[in-house]
């Protein structure tokens, strides 16, 4: 095989190709025996006919299609160790020369790793982020807190109040005549929920328990069904059952029940802690984050748009994969939203042109900055890992090949690149 490289503008490149003739005739002859089963001629069993007859009979051109698949399979990956080019995207063949008894040239174009022209990185301005905590932000979790704690009680003393939970019985009607999908018996619904059309709800408040009564809307004008919408309609409900939740008192014996702590007091310090710490963690990755993008916009790079593409397949598939493993084909995500194939790749395209400028920048920081990351650290990545698989250390290292362990070196070097970053910004 030989291989030449032409760069091309708008980082691309072309690699051309050629397998010498005997590699050519290798390859037509595991055609042949991959096909010829498949070909019946009159005086021969199936898989039994010479190629010679075949070719014969069909031409020589009969298997050049598998030859030539099988050829560029093969000397495309050894091209692709050779060229010693940092190529981004799927290839795009061309056969130039397919000819028994000749070498076979094919070309491949493919998009390459753009240079990165670093603007300032350092010392970049971000903004500061308040991490008071305030009682008002503590009273809020510690009321969410009990309304995860509260229980559930049958109501028969009063009316209906928002926030209960209720089971009623509907008719809906439109100038006197009953609508289809209007009605409903022993419907579950929470007043305040907004799972109905506006104004419905609202007017079960104050409604007694199997006493019927009249609640008056108007559905939206894009209501979905066309033939309901911007009209008013009247509907006749009965409320059969009333529950609503019962919160726990707020006291020490509270504090002790969903914390470590002894006293309600104790437990208000630790609430307050933790919205702390939280609030550290989202400041911290918010200063990150920003100062990452002033790093992107103060670069220069060209992305190639095949590695653009490329990207957005990943993306595509990565969400495939993860509808998969909840039970959902992309056909049956793109049937409950709406969403279109073509839409949702326009829409992945500007995170997936986020995604490589920060990878490429990022990895541009790492090498201006001479990061390195020692054995030592890649073993405790590697700790961490095989804790998280549940696995030993040894086994995990078995496991993993030398190019995945680079990866890892890679990522932890881009992420020290990023506390670089971070570390230098000014808060302003």
């Amino acid at each position: 095989m030989s291989l030449q490289v032409e760069k091309l503008e708008h980082n691309m490149a072309k690699l051309t190709i050629e397998v010498a003739a005997e590699d050519v005739e290798k390859a037509l002859q595991a055609a042949y025996l991959k096909q010829r089963a498949q070909i019946g001629i009159p005086g021969f069993r199936k898989g039994k006919v010479p190629r010679q007859m075949i070719e014969k009979m069909y031409g020589p051109e009969v298997f050049y299609e598998e030859a030539a698949n099988r050829m560029v399979s093969d000397a495309y990956a050894s091209a692709y160790d050779e060229c010693e080019l940092e190529i981004s995207s799927q290839p795009e063949i061309d056969v130039v020369q397919m000819e028994k008894g000749k070498p076979f040239i094919f070309t491949a174009e493919v998009a390459i790793r753009p240079e990165v022209t670093l603007g300032e990185y350092k010392g970049l301005k971000v903004d500061k982020t308040s991490i008071e905590v305030t009682a008002e932000e503590v009273d809020k979790e510690i009321e969410a807190e009990r309304e995860r704690n509260a229980r559930t009680i049958e109501v028969t003393d009063r009316a209906v109040a928002d926030k209960d939970m209720v089971t009623l019985d509907f008719e809906g009607f439109v100038d006197g005549e009953a609508f289809e999908g209007g009605k409903g018996t022993d419907y579950p619904l929470t007043i305040g929920s907004g799972a109905f059309i506006p104004g419905f709800e609202e007017q079960l408040v104050g409604a007694e328990i199997d006493k019927e009564l009249d609640v008056n809307v108007t559905f939206p004008t894009d209501y979905q069904a066309a033939d309901l919408a911007g009209k008013d309609a009247v509907f006749k409900c009965t409320v059969h059952a009333i529950k609503a939740k019962e919160l726990p008192e707020l006291d020490d014996e509270f504090a002790s029940e969903v914390s470590e702590c002894d006293t309600l007091e104790e437990y208000k310090v630790e609430v307050e802690n933790k919205i702390k710490e939280r609030k550290e963690s989202e400041a911290k990755q918010k200063k990150e984050d920003q100062a990452v993008d002033k790093a992107i916009e103060n670069a220069q790079m060209e992305i190639p748009t095949p590695m653009l593409d490329l990207q957005v397949r990943q993306m595509a598939e990565d969400f495939g994969r993860r509808m998969q493993q909840q039970g959902l084909s992309m056909e049956q995500y793109f049937q409950l939203t709406g969403m279109t194939s073509e839409r949702m790749m326009a829409d992945l395209r500007p995170q997936a042109e986020k995604r490589i400028k920060t990878r490429l920048v990022l990895e541009e920081i790492v090498k201006a900055e001479n990061i390195e990351v020692s054995d030592e650290r890649l073993d405790e990545e590697l700790t961490k890992m095989a804790e998280a698989y549940q696995m030993e250390i040894d086994k995990l290292k078995e496991f993993m090949g030398d190019g995945e362990k680079d990866q890892i070196r890679k990522d932890i070097a881009v992420q020290d690149a990023v506390t670089l970053l971070a570390g230098s910004a000014v808060e302003e």
